[in-house]
């Protein structure tokens, strides 16, 4: 059965490593719903959030895949209910629209706020699942939507063992080997 997937892998910071990694979800015919990457809680190490909906099985062999890679530490695969997550949202809308209180609304209920306001169009941002993201946009969609761009996911693991943890078992392993 399907399911959707948030793969965490922790990497050094290479070139061409983003290609490394989607190349094996390519591999495999898996389709990457979003992909984030930045710097980890550990100066040097990068990691690479992934969302995609497969089975336990595929998301198994990724994850071992991912491991095989040269500069990949660590990879990890979790369900929805093992996360706590958000992405963010960005919507430009025509500055016109302001002119009715109705917008104003639209932006209370849905706990988003007005970044900049320009004399042709103001930036609107919105934290939250992609449902809420998604829902905003649509609200928003009569006062003429410019531009409209949403992160890929960002997120952190429920379990309480810290990848720092991680770090030093393999440093114990390969002194030992």
């Amino acid at each position: 059965m399907k399911k959707t997937y948030t793969v965490s892998v922790f990497t050094e910071n290479s070139i061409g490593m983003m290609n490394r990694v989607t190349i094996i979800f390519t591999r495999r015919h898996l389709n990457i719903d979003s992909i984030t990457a930045s710097e980890s809680e550990i100066k040097g190490v990068f990691r690479y959030t992934i969302v995609l909906r497969t089975t336990k099985e595929q998301v198994e062999k990724v994850i071992g895949q991912l491991e095989k890679l040269i500069d990949v530490f660590k990879a990890f695969a979790h369900e929805d209910s093992e996360v706590v997550h958000q992405e963010i949202a960005l919507y430009k809308i025509k500055t016109g629209a302001l002119t009715n209180g109705d917008v104003e609304k639209v932006i209370r209920e849905h706990h988003a706020r007005i970044l900049t306001v320009d004399p042709k169009f103001m930036v609107i941002e919105k934290t939250g699942h992609v449902k809420e993201t998604q829902l905003l946009f649509e609200n928003l969609q009569p006062y003429g939507v410019l531009e409209f761009a949403r992160s890929g996911r960002v997120a952190v693991t429920k379990p309480m063992k810290e990848f720092s943890t991680y770090l030093k078992e393999l440093e114990e392993l390969n002194h030992k080997l």
